[in-house]
């Protein structure tokens, strides 16, 4: 399988694993068990046996490329590194990235078949966040599902908001938000619905 990479372009240093060196990992600790969907047969076809989270944010300057889930199970060091790479950056606040979004972001990305990463405008924002973003726009819900960790607003430049939607909405798994006025697709693991143009 060669090397796994996990980069970021801050004062993190970049850490490279070996798969013998990852199945290590998965026998010294403990592993969450990938989630069970009523659909699991539409939605993990464009998971895969191996999850990847390939991002970059333009607000911190950071990369992310790891995999954070491999023959059944979650990677718990690459979920701590995702919760970092997720965080409210305007307060510096981190909380636990909800793992099924991952895999909608991880699938959506398969689905569209690029190389390129996604570009990660939201992830977790703080109370404090979403109130001062709510004073500035009316799109941003009162109870939005990125204070619990359980939301992603994405871009890709070589990929339309709709062509992301569809691939979003084809998992079946959670809310997808079209923002074409302002260029990013909203995913989330909430109930299955859809919205926007």
């Amino acid at each position: 399988m060669g090397h796994i990479v996990t980069q970021q372009t801050s004062t993190k240093s970049v850490g490279v694993l070996s798969r013998r060196g990852l199945l290590g990992v998965f026998a010294a600790t403990a592993v969450t068990a990938a989630p069970t969907y009523s659909n699991a047969a539409g939605f993990l076809r464009g998971g895969g046996d191996v999850r990847r989270i390939k991002m970059h944010n333009a607000r911190t300057g950071e990369n992310m490329d790891t995999i954070y889930w491999i023959d059944g199970s979650y990677v718990r060091e690459a979920l701590q590194e995702i919760n970092f790479f997720f965080r409210d950056w305007r307060r510096n606040e981190v909380k636990a990235i909800d793992n099924r979004t991952l895999d909608i972001v991880a699938a959506t990305h398969r689905l569209v078949d690029v190389r390129e990463p996604f570009l990660l405008l939201s992830g977790y924002r703080s109370p404090a966040t979403n109130a001062m973003l709510r004073r500035r726009s009316s799109g941003v819900a009162r109870s939005s599902l990125h204070l619990k960790g359980q939301a992603a607003d994405l871009r890709l430049n070589s990929r339309s908001v709709s062509q992301v939607a569809r691939a979003a909405a084809s998992c079946n798994a959670g809310g997808v938000g079209r923002y074409s006025g302002s260029n990013f697709t909203h995913v989330d693991c909430g109930n299955i619905r859809s919205w926007g143009s």
